[in-house]
């Protein structure tokens, strides 16, 4: 008798209809489906839940894919109101920054306020990228010293490359960056998929605070605030007409990315993915990673000071 590779996350009621047209075809195999009837249930990690009191494996697919949806959804808010914001540029040429938006929509009272805000997150911006240096010397150097120095380092690196005022080849600058996180980010694919540690069981958390679930969204925000930057990246185009073409491909590069990256570490490394993603990969190729995120990280500075 052929007997038919059956995959265990297949499912039992298919497995069972694929048994018992084996039993038809030979019923002295019988002893040899009930085994494997057997060894499926106990390799899922909740076995049948038929009679069970409190039953686990209630999700549907689209409750198992909200994350995802979240990052797909902001990221087509995102695109509209980046959108949005190259319409009006287009029609008020002189706007330049968020603060001149400001000017346009409620006189002196805008433009300070949306000014203030601007420079705000630039320091956010500058904070958050500060402390990502810092992680990431602790990790490639494997060192002792204080994190707080590393931070200081981080800031005075920050403070030296953004001294230059001219920045002509920030364009050139920016593709190195781009191809510096693309690179960080597929070495901690390539270390997570490679990682010998068993294939996480699926865990269930109580419902979440309001604190975790707000900082789970804000987190997919922030990757897609790059708006602060659009009136200033728009000014610079030869042909403002142009700027759907780049708002299509800068949106349609990072839904992509994103999405692909959340998928493919959360599918190895489950509820264990650490912050920063780079730090859920193995020893080695965290520090691969990282080694190849320096130019993005050292160069961020750049492009704030570029875009104030």
């Amino acid at each position: 008798m052929e007997r038919r590779k059956i995959k265990s996350d297949s499912g039992l009621s298919s497995t069972a209809s694929v048994l018992a047209g084996e039993m038809k075809a030979s019923p002295d195999a019988k002893s040899t489906v009930s085994r494997m009837v057997e060894s499926l249930e106990k390799q899922d990690p909740f076995g049948d839940e038929t009679q069970a009191g409190v039953k686990y494996k209630t999700m549907a697919w689209w409750q198992a894919g909200m994350s995802i949806l979240t990052i797909l959804g902001i990221g087509i808010i995102s695109t509209y109101t980046g959108y949005t914001i190259g319409q009006l540029k287009c029609r008020y040429m002189q706007i330049h920054s968020m603060a001149d938006a400001g000017d346009l929509l409620l006189g002196r009272l805008g433009r300070r306020t949306l000014g203030a805000a601007q420079l705000l997150f630039f320091v956010f911006v500058m904070g958050s990228h500060v402390l990502t240096f810092s992680i990431m010397m602790n990790v490639l150097t494997e060192h002792s010293t204080c994190t707080i120095v590393f931070s200081v380092t981080g800031m005075l690196v920050s403070f030296l490359l953004t001294l230059p005022r001219r920045l002509e080849k920030l364009s050139h600058l920016s593709s190195v960056s781009f191809i510096s996180i693309i690179g960080a980010v597929l070495a901690s694919m390539i270390g997570v998929s490679l990682d010998k540690a068993p294939i996480h069981l699926p865990t269930f958390s109580p419902t979440p605070t309001v604190h975790d679930a707000f900082l789970a969204i804000a987190n997919v925000v922030f990757a897609y605030a790059g708006h602060v930057a659009f009136f200033t990246l728009f000014s610079e185009l030869r042909e403002i007409k142009d700027f759907p073409k780049a708002l299509a491909l800068l949106q349609m590069s990072e839904m992509i990315l994103y999405t692909v990256t959340a998928i493919v570490i959360y599918a190895f490394v489950g509820p264990a993915i650490t912050s920063p993603a780079l730090n859920s990969a193995g020893r080695l190729f965290r520090r691969i990673s990282y080694g190849i995120a320096i130019p993005t990280v050292c160069l961020v500075a750049l492009a704030v000071i570029a875009f104030r």
